[in-house]
């Protein structure tokens, strides 16, 4: 009995070792590269690259203050990303950030420590040149254009919408006024029509109208 138990033992922790094994195996690899650029006071940009030849469809950023008073974990499934913001920084606080890597089989390792500290308010930004290589802000940039093209699109149809609107009410009005013109030309007394007028105004006499008649009496 005691026999089997042992054996039993083993091979729940052969198999369990072996599934250990390859999902660690099957792990994407850590994140190279990592770099915290544009810096303001309240937010930084987190940008890092990941080795060829694995099948990312993810990241999670670990953020924490270097004093360990707060700690927040970002992640994010199904982007092909390589760059994130990070928002809601206090000013003049130094951060430590990790980066991992999601795969399909779990999380990679988490990357080297990043430190960075963010700046003061009354600190002068980056010129709007140095955000030009930034992926996270031509992203933002590309938004808006799309944006800026469906307004101009829509404003477009809504005025096309407008002129075709007016255009039938006012061949409507034309078609009512002339139905109600024709009805009443049609609501005229026949007598207004057909009786004839003398040029003094007055009416002519019938043709069936009795001629007086004369009686001569001989005395």
């Amino acid at each position: 009995m005691t026999r089997s138990i042992i054996f039993v033992n083993s091979v729940v922790l052969l198999l369990f070792g072996s599934d250990l094994f390859l999902v660690r195996a099957n792990r994407p690899p850590a994140p190279v590269n990592v770099s915290v650029t544009h810096l303001r006071a309240d937010s930084a940009t987190v940008s890092w690259d990941v080795p060829e030849g694995d099948v990312i469809i993810g990241f999670s950023i670990s953020q924490q203050r270097q004093d360990g008073h707060m700690q927040r974990l970002i992640r994010e499934v199904n982007t092909t990303s390589r760059a994130c913001v990070l928002w809601d920084l206090e000013e003049e606080t130094d951060y430590i950030i990790q980066v991992q890597s999601i795969g399909l089989y779990g999380e990679s390792q988490a990357s080297r420590k990043v430190h960075f500290r963010t700046l003061k308010k009354s600190d002068r930004f980056q010129s709007n040149s140095s955000n030009q290589d930034d992926p996270t802000v031509q992203g933002l940039d590309k938004s808006r254009q799309l944006q800026t093209g469906e307004m101009i699109i829509i404003v477009v149809v809504l005025v096309m919408w407008a002129a075709v609107i007016a255009l039938f009410c006012r061949q409507y009005d034309i078609i009512k006024d002339n139905d109600s013109s024709n009805s009443k030309e049609k609501a005229k007394p026949s007598s207004e029509r057909s009786t004839p007028v003398h040029h003094s105004g007055g009416l002519l006499r019938s043709k069936f109208q009795s001629v007086p008649s004369i009686n001569i009496i001989d005395v």
